[in-house]
């Protein structure tokens, strides 16, 4: 756990992934909230999105993939369109954002701590800067079966 705040984990994983833990809340109404895991990861290999699973105490797991951009974006001002969509909460006794996820005609807010959260996308950022994500991309690899192969022409 990280001394300044009790509940978080951070480590890297054994593929070179940097994990956070977190406990978060899903807010369900004016005065009623859920407490949820929440485990974010992140990838050097797949540095523009940031996995996020949400493990609800006797419920089921779910994962999101959310951009990294629009995470770090939504700690100070409103990001998203559609599904994701993340912005600060301006709360004087704590410093913290909303995450609202939707899919279909479902819905769920989440109100996440922004300190660990913002220090842990900082670690992402050291480690692929921003506008360097697609830099290790082979694009004669990843562009290969986009066009049809060309034969040989015969004289």
């Amino acid at each position: 756990m990280n001394r300044n705040h009790p509940d978080v984990q951070r480590h890297a994983a054994p593929n070179g992934s940097l994990v956070l833990r977190l406990d978060i809340e899903r807010v369900l109404g004016v005065c009623a909230r859920q407490a949820v895991g929440a485990e974010f990861r992140f990838s050097p290999e797949a540095p523009w999105s940031v996995s996020v699973e949400l493990l609800v105490e006797d419920g089921p797991c779910v994962r999101w993939r959310i951009g990294r951009e629009l995470l770090h974006q939504g700690l100070h001002s409103m990001s998203g369109l559609g599904d994701v969509q993340m912005w600060p909460s301006h709360l004087e006794e704590r410093a913290t954002s909303w995450l609202q996820l939707c899919s279909g005609d479902m819905a769920a807010l989440f109100e996440l701590p922004v300190p660990p959260l913002a220090d842990w996308l900082e670690r992402t950022y050291e480690l692929v800067p921003a506008g360097r994500e697609l830099a290790g991309v082979d694009w004669d690899v990843a562009t290969a079966g986009l066009l049809p192969a060309r034969r040989a022409q015969c004289d």
